[in-house]
């Protein structure tokens, strides 16, 4: 489906696995609102399946993963599951604590970026805005 570039980045923050700890997640989700950006908080303990569901079902522009628990271990399922559907277009961003060791992995099989905790949200937003790849 085509895009118009005036509309708002569309982004959807989830939380996978059994990972219950949301707050970094609620504080991204309210910042890149507070951004101009349309947010769409999935909340915790979300399935790969369900998260590629609702980011096609929304349409959103980027799928941003919180992890404090491991869970950023499924995001090259998550990448992969978005192609299937043709949707190669959205922007896979991570956030929270990933072992450095994970990182080149995570980059190497499609995740844009990686933000530690404390990464201001304007950060964030204007690496969103910089990256995000609109279909025309």
């Amino acid at each position: 489906m085509s895009k118009n570039s005036k509309m708002p980045i569309k982004v959807l923050i989830g939380k996978m696995g059994l990972d219950g700890h949301e707050r970094g997640a609620k504080v991204i989700s309210m910042g890149l609102r507070d951004e101009g950006m349309e947010v769409i908080y999935t909340g915790i303990r979300q399935s790969v399946e369900n998260i590629v569901k609702i980011a096609d079902e929304e349409d959103v522009d980027v799928v941003g993963i919180s992890s404090l628990s491991g869970a950023h271990d499924l995001l090259p399922e998550v990448v992969e599951k978005l192609k299937k559907r043709g949707m190669e277009n959205v922007l896979v961003i991570c956030g929270g604590i990933i072992p450095d060791e994970d990182v080149p992995i995570l980059k190497e099989k499609g995740v844009s970026a990686i933000f530690g905790p404390g990464t201001p949200v304007p950060e964030i937003a204007r690496y969103i805005r910089a990256n995000v790849r609109r279909q025309k």
